[in-house]
């Protein structure tokens, strides 16, 4: 049996959005996929054990996490 997690995350805009899922998109697994639609990011993660389920999203967590501060950074910057 599969186990599936979607995570989805809203941005302040689509250009956002785009930028932070080209990011973490080269991280990913080929048990994940990542879409934007708008200022929505979808990844869905697909593994076949719980713990791995869960280490996968602890990674991608991480990264979205990096990549959100890394564009919040950089837009701020781009405003001084």
């Amino acid at each position: 049996m599969t186990r599936r997690l979607v995570v989805r995350t809203e941005h302040d805009d689509p250009e956002t959005a785009a930028a932070v899922a080209a990011a973490i998109e080269p991280d990913n697994t080929d048990e994940m996929t990542t879409r934007v639609d708008g200022e929505t990011i979808e990844t869905t993660i697909d593994r076949e054990t719980t713990g791995g389920l869960h280490s996968t999203a602890d990674d991608y967590v991480v990264n979205l996490d990096v990549a959100v501060q890394c564009t919040t950074t950089n837009d701020n910057h781009d405003n001084t």
